[in-house]
């Protein structure tokens, strides 16, 4: 859409500011068309599930935190040992136990796909009517999470299918038509899906998309080319976003199955995802039925597209918790295998520090993760929650790999057949799936941001355009004289929150440790408000370009929530391993925040938490199959009868 067809209602604030800081038409135009997309997917929403009524949002602006929207419900265990669940579990540890799980070109095969068919895994996230499982969000990531233990490919791939493939966008914005004809063979296998958004140009900015559609008859007719898109091969059924008449839309296409003059896949080498097909896609007057084309009701094709985002960011960290969980699993034989100077590393401080904080990443990933699906299936939009759920996850599994498995299992990290070193490409791949981190971080900042500008920050850059004023100088009489109207209300707003009395939390259950990391997580709270309120007036039509200070800013309010959300969790769960896990994981989080050194209590936790894990205390670990000792030099391995897990 071209300025001079946009109204005035058409023209979101984030794009008059931009033209007012100087920025370019095109700049302006392109982020305004992205702010109205997320304006039109809130709008989906009702007002009590809508991104200002969510648990972040109100932590932050509002008096007082909503403390019940912290502590995600628990999943009955009956609700996570559906039928269809166990068989798929089962499945994937046939053939991972009888060396099936890849085919000769490294790739998971048919018959794993078909098996897992066969199973009901790919219908999980489809409602029964139409031949799924009718899963709830929580149900489906807990079950993700298992999955990613025992292949984490596997699990992926149910993320691209039911999440950011087909199966959302037809569920969620398809007609009683299309539901009919694509849902019961995406909920059977009969179909596999992907996505197909990214182009050569167009990552980040979905803006640049460039593939079209033009209507033929009764056909579309696409042309374009789509690049890095997972799970698609010929005879697949895929989302495609084209534009129609220059807007984005979203049309549902089963591949043909083999490729012709229209339809053409581009092969490239991809270190990550090795275990699955990522490729590109060419279409030439490639033709799909025109009752394939999705109509939300309001939006268009990016609206389709950020829809199914929230679920794949849960599914990442959910992903990212079970691959922590399986590289936990495989440290603890070798630091009881490997000696240096006649003892087992599992006894060396600095190797139980490490035991400690990889304990500490999975269950931060696991409390986010739970609740963030928690809120979904509550009918919030959860844009907030499932950000912070997908920086957290990627960052942690990133960590875990790098700094804890790959430096605990030393030269032996890159020797063939090493979990690290034969995934460590899959391993930080998540770092810039569904988002990258910093990026994400500042759509973080501008969402939770928005409500507050639109109602104090847009008339004061309405009124400085009435003016004709490039910006505020609040030491000036004439300045403030002119926007009093617009000045008055915000001044009124900063003094009652600068007096406002500070809030508690009252759990008396809670142990002394995780309340004080509430309380601590509370206080931060309290604090972002005028933080960053102050940075938008201090920066006003520049603060787009303060990339460094947004991404800072959002990465406290974070790490803040984080500490609230893991505490809560963990804390209902019941188990005093778990516990400490989050402890640690939030005294990390404590000297993030406010720069203090460890002390020597601190690794003392570690230790005590780590020697605990040697002894079997982490729940779940028991159940994960690990790999032999690679290059034992003929010294049998020591074996260790697990301790019962509590």
């Amino acid at each position: 859409m071209t300025s001079d067809k946009n109204t005035k209602s058409d023209v979101s604030f984030a794009e008059t500011a931009l033209r007012l800081s100087g920025k370019t038409e095109e700049e302006s135009r392109r982020t305004g068309a992205v702010d109205r997309a997320d304006d039109e997917v809130e709008s989906l929403f009702a007002e009590e599930y809508k991104t200002s009524n969510s648990p972040i949002h109100k932590a932050v602006w509002d008096d007082k935190i909503p403390f019940d929207l912290f502590k995600a419900e628990k999943v009955p265990q009956d609700k996570l040992s559906l039928q269809s669940m166990q068989k798929s579990i089962e499945v994937l540890k046939k053939h991972k136990r009888e060396n099936t799980m890849y085919g000769p070109d490294g790739k998971i095969p048919e018959s794993v796909l078909g098996d897992l068919a066969d199973a009901g895994y790919w219908g999980m996230l489809i409602d029964k009517k139409y031949g799924g499982e009718g899963c709830s969000v929580q149900q489906f990531m807990t079950f993700l999470s298992r999955i990613a233990t025992i292949e984490p490919t596997a699990a992926g791939l149910a993320s691209v299918h039911g999440c950011i493939g087909a199966v959302d966008p037809v569920r969620s914005f398809g007609n009683d038509e299309q539901k009919k004809q694509f849902l019961p063979k995406l909920a059977s296998g009969q179909a596999l899906s992907a996505f197909a958004l990214t182009e050569p140009g167009a990552g980040s900015d979905l803006t640049a998309l460039k593939t079209t559609a033009t209507l033929s008859g009764d056909k579309w007719l696409i042309n374009g080319e789509k690049l890095f898109i997972t799970n698609a091969i010929p005879g697949r059924t895929i989302g495609i976003v084209c534009l129609i008449d220059g807007k984005p839309a979203a049309i549902i296409a089963d591949l043909p199955k083999t490729e012709n003059e229209n339809f053409k896949i581009v092969k490239y080498g991809l270190h990550a995802l090795k275990h699955a097909y990522n490729q590109g896609l060419v279409f030439k007057d490639f033709a799909v039925p025109k009752e394939n084309l999705l109509t939300p009701p309001l939006g268009d094709g990016l609206t389709v597209a950020y829809h199914g985002l929230n679920l794949g960011r849960l599914a990442l960290c959910a992903t990212a918790s079970g691959v922590m969980r399986l590289m936990l699993a495989n440290m603890l034989p070798w630091a009881h295998f490997r000696e240096t100077y006649g003892h087992a590393i599992e006894t060396r401080e600095l190797v139980k520090r490490r035991i400690a904080r990889a304990a500490a990443l999975i269950i931060g990933a696991e409390a986010l993760y739970s609740w963030g699906s928690w809120l979904l299936d509550k009918g919030y939009r959860g844009e907030l929650e499932c950000i912070i759920a997908k920086i957290f996850g990627s960052e942690a599994e990133k960590e875990c790999a790098i700094e804890l498995f790959m430096k605990t299992h030393g030269g032996r990290s890159f020797v063939d057949g090493h979990l690290f070193g034969d995934n460590v490409h899959d391993f930080l791949a998540p770092c810039i799936y569904e988002g990258e981190g910093e990026m994400l971080g500042m759509a973080f900042f501008k969402s939770l941001a928005k409500n507050h500008g639109q109602k104090f920050m847009e008339p004061v850059g309405k009124a400085l355009q009435r003016e004709g004023l490039k910006g505020l100088n609040p030491m000036d009489p004439t300045h403030v004289w002119k926007l009093r109207n617009e000045i008055f209300p915000y001044a009124f707003w900063r003094m009652g929150k600068q007096f406002a009395a500070p809030d508690t939390y009252e759990g008396s259950t809670l142990g002394a440790a995780l309340k004080a990391h509430i309380d601590f997580a509370i206080e931060i709270l309290e604090q972002s408000p005028i933080e960053l309120s102050d940075a938008m007036t201090k920066h006003q039509l520049k603060l787009a370009d303060r990339q460094c200070r947004i991404a800072e800013m959002s990465q406290r309010i974070q790490d803040a929530i984080t500490m609230l959300v893991t505490c809560f969790w963990a804390h209902q769960q019941e188990n005093l391993v778990l516990e400490m896990s989050a402890d640690i994981l939030c005294q990390d989080l404590r000297r993030k925040l406010s720069g203090e050194r460890p002390t020597d209590s601190y690794f003392k936790a570690c230790s005590k938490l780590a020697d605990m894990i040697i002894d079997g205390g982490f729940p779940g670990l028991n159940e994960i199959d690990r790999a032999d000792i690679i290059f034992p030099y003929n010294r049998p391995e020591k074996k260790r009868e697990p301790a019962k897990v509590k």
